[in-house]
């Protein structure tokens, strides 16, 4: 049967030690996959046929991605004026100023591209979060490469990023970590977090999967959510 979870709050104000944040990005922090955006606007033709591969599981993430970046044509001027663009959960900012008052570590956990991902984030004056993802490489004018130093051979979904190596490491500093995501690249780690806070795809999944979690459509509700969780969680059957 699955667990509900009751989220007390805390008389305290101040948080327990023993725990983090990481949050995926794209469709949890942006608004929209940047990846797609970009391969979108700047692909050349294949990257939809790896695309397809990989949804059917004849490749991982990471083979998926190394070929597809290689296929984006684009200057890096290209690049940044189109990043511009990308819009994130208005709430996340605030989200982050909570966090920080109740000393609680915000980490950005991607199988994105980190180029993009930072851009974003110091446009939006959040420059200073930790970011953990796929490395761009410009090889030529119009030409790029991505490399994988997360990566890890036991990686159950061949992910440029294993995020549950990501997430080990972080319960080995801090206790408990509190995951936040959205979709298919979220099931493997959300399984092993000590709570999630889901939307989209990852609210099935932790239902189906009898996983602690909390559901949230912005990151509005996820602040409210932030206090609760660490400061007064408790389980009910």
């Amino acid at each position: 049967m699955n667990k509900r979870i009751q989220i007390l709050p805390s008389s305290t104000g101040t948080a327990l030690t023993g725990w983090m944040v990481q949050s995926d990005f794209d469709g949890t922090i942006s608004l929209l996959d940047v990846t797609d955006t970009l391969l979108n606007r700047f692909g050349k033709p294949g990257w939809q046929e790896l695309e397809d591969a990989w949804e059917r599981g004849d490749i991982g993430s990471r083979e998926c991605m190394k070929g597809q970046v290689a296929l984006l044509d684009m200057s890096e001027a290209e690049l940044q004026t189109h990043l511009d663009t990308i819009e994130i959960d208005g709430h996340f900012i605030r989200f982050v100023q909570e966090a920080k008052a109740l000393a609680i570590k915000v980490q950005v956990v991607s199988d994105g591209i980190d180029y993009a991902i930072r851009h974003v984030l110091e446009r939006n004056g959040l420059g200073d979060l930790e970011v953990i993802a796929n490395h761009l490489v410009q090889t030529g004018e119009r030409s790029w490469r991505l490399d994988s130093p997360w990566a890890s051979n036991h990686c159950a979904r061949a992910s440029g990023n294993c995020k549950c190596e990501r997430l080990a490491e972080q319960q080995a500093v801090h206790g408990r970590v509190l995951y936040i995501g959205d979709s298919t690249s979220d099931f493997c780690v959300s399984g092993k977090a000590d709570f999630v806070l889901a939307k989209y795809k990852l609210i099935a999944h932790c239902e189906s999967n009898s996983i602690a979690h909390a559901r949230f459509e912005h990151f509005g509700q996820a602040t409210q959510l932030l206090e609760q969780v660490v400061l007064g969680m408790e389980q009910v059957a």
